[in-house]
């Protein structure tokens, strides 16, 4: 009445017009050929972490990523790239490849590229590889151009690490 079905079977041997995957040819050494496989796509970059104006944060931020800032942060902010929105207010250091500022910091600023735009207000220096002012910006303070801004002072070769070394670990004499 009722027979086996031999789709289900595992005795059962496939047959050429089977949908069931061909195993790889071997190769002239004897070992099976991987599939080839297409590269997969890069993942699409990430937005920004935004923080609103709402906001206050009192603490360091740490990113490889994106950061826009629309509210207040006290502390330093290292990043790839950091926009300073028009109604931010920065009081530490910040450390970034990119650095944008429409609204206000209070601190040392190191950047590869740094924009300050008409509504910038920046009070402390400014370390850069290249720089652009607009016009209305206000800023105090000094701007310094080096070719690695993002190296936060690490003495650079041994003998002023030796040098700074022994400089802080003398005591005064009585």
């Amino acid at each position: 009445m009722f027979s086996k079905s031999k789709i289900n079977d595992p005795s059962a041997k496939p047959s050429e017009d089977s949908a069931a995957p061909a195993k790889p040819a071997p190769s002239s050494s004897g070992a099976p050929q991987k599939p080839d496989f297409a590269a997969s796509a890069p993942r699409p970059k990430a937005p920004p972490s935004t923080l609103s104006t709402d906001l206050t944060i009192t603490g360091n931020l740490k990113t490889t990523g994106d950061i826009q800032v629309e509210g207040t942060v006290e502390g330093d902010i290292r990043a790839h790239l950091l926009t300073v929105g028009e109604t931010a207010v920065i009081k530490g250091e910040i450390v970034a490849d990119d650095v944008v500022v429409n609204g206000r910091v209070v601190g040392r600023v190191r950047g590869l590229k740094v924009r300050l735009t008409s509504t910038a207000r920046v009070e402390g220096d400014i370390i850069h590889k290249t720089i652009a002012i607009e016009s209305g910006a206000h800023f105090e303070g000094s701007v310094q151009r080096q070719d690695d801004p993002l190296n936060t002072g690490a003495p650079k070769n041994k003998a002023a690490a030796t040098a700074a070394a022994a400089a802080s670990t003398e005591t005064p004499k009585a």
